[in-house]
């Protein structure tokens, strides 16, 4: 019942930011999916689990499959992502029962040697939209650097009865990341963080310039 209708891939490398050669050369791939949604036209279903534990892990495997083949295996895979699009005869539940259940999360997990919580999205979209997966270290979920997106999109799913899965890997960093990690951050709190800055100075009451603009020529 897998109901897979269209299967898009993507893969873009970052080699080059503002001009010059990034430090780390990253590939990014994403797979999206685009399958019958099995509760489309029913109501409100109860029960998505028997359709769940039938769909999920074929279409986690389907991507993973893919995306190890673009990225050069799951040793090479540093950070992932998943995000469903449901198309506007589904309800939001229906793309949500498929990523966030192990028969999809653990299964991709385990396929991409990924031990951390899949960072995810979800909508309701007509067809063609575009999805942006967000990604995280497939390890160390709080390794700031790689926290990134990607944007895919099935040109004409999903269709009102469809839904798109997707997922998403990449090979690296972001490109040339410098911003530190939770490991390196000073004790942050509302007592320690600068003042605000002092307001600007009132406005002469007879000119549009600013009063301290005017002090010299006074």
């Amino acid at each position: 019942m897998s109901g897979i209708r269209r299967v898009v891939s993507s893969c873009e490398e970052l080699t080059s930011e503002l001009g010059s050669a990034v430090h780390q050369p990253v590939r990014r791939g994403a797979v999206a999916i685009a399958v019958r949604n099995p509760w489309a036209g029913r109501g409100i279903v109860e029960d998505l689990q028997p359709e769940v534990e039938e769909l999920a892990p074929v279409l986690a495997r389907e991507i993973a499959d893919r995306l190890t083949a673009m990225l050069g295996g799951a040793e090479s895979v540093a950070s992932f992502g998943k995000a469903a699009l449901v198309g506007l005869d589904g309800e939001a539940e229906h793309g949500d029962a498929l990523i966030h259940t192990p028969y999809f999360g653990n299964i991709l997990r385990e396929l991409l040697d990924g031990t951390s919580i899949i960072a995810f999205s979800e909508e309701r979209s007509p067809a063609g939209a575009t999805v942006t997966v967000p990604m995280w270290h497939k390890t160390e979920a709080a390794t700031r650097s790689h926290y990134a997106t990607t944007q895919i999109r099935v040109p004409d799913g999903p269709r009102p009865d469809e839904l798109v899965i997707t997922a998403a890997a990449a090979t690296g960093p972001r490109p040339n990341a410098r911003i530190g990690d939770r490991r390196t951050d000073p004790a942050v709190t509302l007592n320690t963080v600068s003042a605000p800055h002092a307001p600007h100075a009132p406005h002469d009451a007879n000119t549009s310039h600013p009063a301290h603009a005017l002090e010299g020529q006074r």
